[in-house]
């Protein structure tokens, strides 16, 4: 691992300035809240950063902070862990794919900007070894190589997968994640937050050099449902093989206003309109979940090693919905 500057900064500002201030002088650097990722990332020499701007002990965004329409604003630096259990009762969906991330001694220290931020899991893109495409090579070596993980829809460019479950979660929510840099701040839908491939390679978010996310903002309409379910491979810790995220709102018996995203997917947190445009003005019961799960595979494009995840991803989203309307999703025994 190569040595580096650490830089603690005593205000988001000033983070924020130290970043300008390393990019006008073409000095590398990153910026850590708990440092789960960046250090897997140093140890993987993914990433060798000559500063390291540390934010875990900044004063402010740290905490979550409630509306009078019972909406609430999170700080960059709240955990997993605060999130699942403080925002249980109003935004399961969002509560719950905190809960369901990494090991409690990670919840407890990851936070969520951290989780959103992420950078892909994708072994060719970790890998030394490798120059994929994402790191300047001419490929994505996924497509034709070991794909068994990678995605199943928006896969042409290149075929990773995003790796936070809370952003699938806060893309349903309709959620607004806020950011500073030192020319100023801006707000973003979460669905606008995360970029396909074919817009940037080199990233997974539309954060520009130095910009930092804030705080993350979920509103809560009148009689507002979600939930949020995932598929693993084995029931201790491990990443999904498919998730998804469910938000609607309830509205004479019917659904309205549905938003139904898969995680572990795509290469962005993937919004399946076929299926919303399906379940939005009925009422869900389990067959219009199972035919919103068939409707929610429109668009996918397999590749070699993966195809397994197509009734996967139409489980999962049958079972998501039937849990937001809070009906038997089969999971129950194991909730």
């Amino acid at each position: 691992m190569k040595s580096f500057e650490r830089v603690q900064p005593r205000s988001w500002d000033e983070a924020a300035s130290a970043l300008a201030a390393a990019k006008k002088a073409g000095v590398s650097a990153e910026a850590k809240g708990a440092g789960t990722e960046l250090l897997d990332r140093l140890k993987e020499y993914n990433l060798a950063p000559d500063q390291v701007i540390d934010l875990r002990r900044l004063n402010s965004h740290n905490s979550i902070r409630r509306n009078s329409s019972g909406g609430a604003s999170i700080g960059a630096l709240v955990t997993l862990a605060s999130v699942a259990s403080d925002l249980k009762a109003d935004f399961p969906a969002l509560a719950d794919a905190c809960e369901g991330a990494a090991t409690p001694q990670i919840r407890n220290a990851a936070t969520l900007a951290g989780n959103l931020c992420q950078r892909p899991r994708c072994w060719y893109f970790r890998s030394s070894e490798f120059q994929c495409l994402k790191k300047g090579g001419v490929e994505c070596l996924a497509k034709s190589g070991e794909n068994e993980f990678h995605a199943i829809f928006g896969n042409n460019t290149c075929a990773i997968v995003h790796p936070s479950a809370a952003g699938v979660a806060l893309v349903a929510l309709n959620a607004r994640i806020e950011t500073l840099a030192a020319g100023g701040g801006r707000t973003l839908a979460a669905a606008d937050f995360f970029v396909r491939p074919e817009v940037e390679i080199f990233a997974e978010n539309a954060l520009e050099a130095g910009e930092l996310v804030v705080e993350i903002h979920v509103e809560k309409p009148q009689a507002l449902r979600s939930a949020y379910r995932k598929i693993k491979h084995k029931q201790a810790f491990d990443w999904p093989l498919a998730d998804a995220a469910v938000a609607w709102r309830e509205e004479g018996g019917v659904a309205k206003d549905v938003r139904i995203v898969i995680g572990s997917a795509a290469p962005v947190p993937w919004r399946a309109k076929a299926a919303e445009a399906l379940v939005e003005g009925k009422k869900i019961d389990s067959a219009l979940a199972a035919r919103a799960g068939e409707a929610a595979l429109e668009g996918a494009t397999p590749l070699g090693k993966n195809a397994y995840k197509l009734p996967m991803v139409a489980a999962v989203v049958r079972r998501t919905l039937l849990a937001s309307a809070g009906l038997p999703d089969g999971t129950e025994e194991h909730g």
